[in-house]
């Protein structure tokens, strides 16, 4: 790929068929670029090569052992030579220990493009590591697994899917592997064993995959009485990712409310369950809310040197008042967006902590077909705090409480959001 048609991404997946944003949200990376007026997000990584030089290491044993499992090994017919090269530079990648960094081969780096368009086939699952280990970011409202009641932050310790003779553990399972297990035809049923905070026995679930059309950005008005003669009308956005859809819906959510800013009191931003995407997306966002000029965001690269992201625009939306919600499944470029508005005070943060995903990765693409993503950065708040593992703090914290109910009353992380912008 021409390197400045290489966007930024931050990591977290989605298993929506599940598609790869091995964010992943891994979305496309295309030369055109989805949000005009954007600069490319060429990464240009400092850092010095490897500490061991090459020419220590005896690259000459790779193929002794290619060649003697091709002289010795008894089914010959097992020998495709394709599977065993992608296998082995996964296997590399893989060593470096960083489960965002990865190599994909054609087919699911071909499906790693698919996500950020909006439409998938699958069970509408988001993917992350906590602990090393596979766990759920959030899932999709509407889908199958959010049918299910599988919630964020659940293990996933099993896959099962017996129509494609697949049964395994998820230990050592890379984002990808986990994507293409899980994600199949709409119709057709995987089972995942499921470890949930403060329970001992795993839980097991049939998902009947789907297809799942996700629209990034909703507004609704929210009227609200505060006296007998005064009423406040809240606009309430939903961002639910960052992709390629997400710049003319969010332009068409902002002229809804300009068009209505006389009779704007507030503005609640509800960024839970959105596992990221673009960091173009996050930065561009958050100029809507921030003058020009304000750090959103840093990269920090292994030699410590920085590349900022500052705004670049004048926003419309700069002095109405404004409270973001986040939760466990709020990852990656949503924990920049709602940091950045938490370190200027240009927001409060209501809700649970966000789930710490702070690393930048650089997609780059092969003749082939395949793709390696790298963790080339780490990316810093404003205030200087890397995020990672430790995620975003609110300053009201509201526990979510499952409830059956569909009425706005009963969730209280947007009521007390609400109550904020009396």
């Amino acid at each position: 790929m021409d390197g400045m048609g290489v966007r930024k991404y931050l990591l977290i997946v989605t298993l929506i068929t599940l598609s790869v944003t091995v964010g992943y949200w891994l979305g496309e990376q295309r030369v055109r670029l989805a949000w005009q007026g954007w600069k490319p997000g060429v990464v240009v990584n400092k850092t010095p090569n490897f500490p061991t030089p090459q020419s220590d290491v005896d690259f000459s044993l790779f193929w002794r052992v290619w060649d003697r499992l091709g002289e010795l090994y008894v089914d010959k017919n097992a020998l495709d030579s394709k599977k065993m090269l992608d296998g082995a530079i996964s296997g590399m990648v893989g060593a470096v220990g960083d489960p965002y960094t990865v190599y994909l081969p054609g087919q699911i780096n071909k499906e790693s493009k698919e996500d950020l368009g909006g439409a998938f086939e699958g069970v509408g699952i988001q993917l992350g590591y906590r602990d090393s280990r596979l766990a759920v970011v959030a899932p999709l409202e509407g889908s199958p697994a959010y049918l299910a009641g599988v919630k964020a932050g659940d293990y996933i310790l099993h896959i099962k899917d017996v129509v494609a003779k697949m049964d395994r553990d998820t230990d050592g399972l890379s984002l990808p592997e986990a994507v293409r297990l899980i994600r199949g035809k709409k119709g057709t049923v995987v089972q995942l064993s499921l470890l949930r905070n403060g329970q001992k026995e795993p839980i097991k679930v049939d998902l009947v995959r789907n297809t799942i059309v996700v629209k990034s950005v909703e507004v609704m008005f929210l009227d609200r009485e505060l006296s007998e003669s005064e009423r406040a009308n809240i606009a309430w956005i939903k961002l639910s990712r960052f992709g390629d859809r997400t710049q003319s819906e969010w332009g068409e959510a902002i002229s809804r409310i300009v068009n209505n800013e006389s009779r704007i009191t507030g503005i609640v931003l509800d960024l839970r369950n959105n596992p990221g995407g673009y960091l173009e997306g996050a930065v561009q966002i958050a100029g809507e809310f921030l003058t020009p000029g304000k750090l959103v965001v840093a990269q920090q690269y292994g030699d410590g040197s920085k590349i900022e992201s500052k705004v670049g625009r004048n926003g419309s939306l700069l002095k109405i008042p404004l409270v973001v919600v986040v939760n466990k499944g709020s990852a990656s470029a949503s924990e920049i967006l709602a940091g950045a508005l938490q370190d200027y005070k240009r927001a409060k943060i209501v809700g649970e902590k966000s789930f710490g995903k702070g690393s930048v990765q650089q997609p780059e693409d092969f003749a082939d077909g395949s793709g390696l993503h790298v963790t080339v950065a780490r990316w810093l708040r404003p205030s200087g705090e890397w995020i990672d593992k430790k995620g975003i703090t609110p300053d009201f914290e509201v526990k979510y409480e499952a409830s059956d109910s569909a009425e706005l009353k009963d969730d209280l992380q947007l009521v007390k959001s609400i109550d904020l912008l009396k």
